[in-house]
């Protein structure tokens, strides 16, 4: 087949929308699809690199096209900067070939009205590949007013998308529910999670741990926070904890990538003085295995509001390290459910700081066969997410004629099959 895929970021941008596509691509390339990715020159996270225009990478054509990266500290220099992206994509559409399939994911809004035309234009499948929904996404961060243009201007693009679709593929189920109410036809969407990074993770001892040796963490009990610090991840719970255990020098608080969250981050611990939280920007892919290796205890964050409008895609390369985590967000909840379907981690409520100061105390005091069981149990999870299965389950959706009875239905659900499935579907 050939198959193009459209997003803002791709390799080597380190945003969680790049790593999944890129993983996907590479993966189409070496089972001898075709496959051509229509993304941008400018990476999706500061400083904003310029990537080559065009090049091979593992055997997938990589098309980029120019965009201005404006910023993303002020609102109107994000919406500047995403309609140009979608003006660059919309431009280079016009010159390039017809392609089986078609699938665009969400970054920037609106990439999917390009690719939707350019799809019925060419005569293509056109598949729409949800990694976040907006208006909801605005509206629960606060960036627009329910109600308003620009509110009612995105969910008309979101519905106009959403029930012309031939296929969709959404991460959890939550999402699901919400796309569904917006008109889409359920039979045409499968829920697809995103994966871990297998072979880049793989778990370090302490001890040969250089991540560690660069921090000064070899002797320390670490807190580590690694991701996304966007406006869907609150840090209060994680910070008044890390208040509470300010006068412990054996326990650290590790944050590590960047997003709109960083300042508050900064700002709280020059306010209270914190010397037990240490701020590191992202860590290169290739260097993860160290970084997530490093912690004692993972911190997993979700804001009550966000549930079915983004998935905390991190929970699965913790899964694959199998360090202990703590999940800080809703029971009703993508990880909420990994937690509780296959008795792995832990789950407190938003606020309970002094619950996560208990969960750090008990951990400090395991054993080493109770802490290799942990790690056993989220290893054997993490079998349910691997990138070889949910690629080639996502491959079978989208290679499946949209009008064969097989698509749709969340066939390809991780909570429909195995252990997962009891109690949660």
């Amino acid at each position: 087949m050939r198959i193009l895929l459209i997003n803002q970021a791709f390799h080597p941008d380190v945003a969680a929308t790049a790593q999944q596509l890129t993983d996907f691509a590479v993966w189409l390339a070496r089972k001898g699809e075709d496959v051509t990715v229509l993304t941008s020159r400018r990476g999706y996270t500061p400083p904003h690199p310029l990537y080559p225009a065009e090049e091979n990478y593992q055997g997938v054509r990589v098309v980029r096209v120019c965009s201005a990266a404006l910023g993303r500290r002020l609102k109107v220099l994000r919406i500047l900067d995403a309609i140009l992206v979608n003006l660059a994509f919309a431009r280079r559409l016009l010159w390039m070939p017809r392609f089986d399939k078609v699938a665009v994911l969400t970054s920037p809004p609106f990439a999917a009205v390009a690719a939707f035309l350019f799809a019925r234009w060419r005569k293509s499948e056109f598949i729409y590949w949800i990694m976040d929904l907006n208006p909801d996404a605005a509206i629960a961060a606060g960036w627009i007013r329910k109600g308003s243009f620009a509110a009612r201007t995105l969910e008309s693009v979101l519905r106009f998308i959403v029930r012309r679709a031939d296929k969709m593929v959404v991460l959890d189920r939550f999402m699901k529910n919400r796309v569904t109410a917006r008109g889409a036809d359920p039979r045409k969407i499968e829920v697809v999670s995103p994966w871990s990074h297998d072979g880049d993770l793989e778990t370090v001892p302490h001890e040969a741990n250089p991540f560690r040796q660069r921090h000064g963490l070899q002797e320390r009990f670490v807190v580590m926070y690694s991701g996304n610090h966007g406006v869907g991840h609150p840090f209060e719970t994680l910070l008044q904890a890390a208040l509470f255990l300010k006068e412990d020098p054996s326990i650290v608080f590790v944050f590590v990538g960047g997003g709109e969250r960083v300042s508050e981050i900064t700002a709280f611990k020059e306010k209270e003085k914190l010397p037990n939280v240490l701020q590191l920007p992202y860590e290169e892919r290739s260097g993860l295995k160290y970084s997530l290796s490093a912690a004692d205890l993972h911190v997993a964050v979700m804001d009550d509001a966000f549930v079915g409008i983004i998935h905390p895609c991190k929970i699965y390369g913790l899964l694959r390290i199998g360090r202990p985590f703590v999940f800080v967000g809703p029971e009703e909840s993508p990880i909420g459910e990994i937690v509780t379907g296959f008795g792995v981690g832990h789950r407190i409520n938003h606020g309970d700081s002094r619950g996560l100061v208990q969960i750090i105390r008990m951990l400090q005091t395991l054993g080493d066969g109770e802490k290799e069981e942990m790690e056993r149990k989220e290893k054997k999870a993490a079998g349910e997410y691997s990138q070889e299965l949910l690629s080639q389950r996502l491959f079978n959706f989208v290679q499946t004629p949209s009008n064969s009875p097989l698509t749709g239905g969340g066939e390809f659900d991780n909570f429909s099959r195995g252990k997962a499935e009891k109690g949660i579907e």
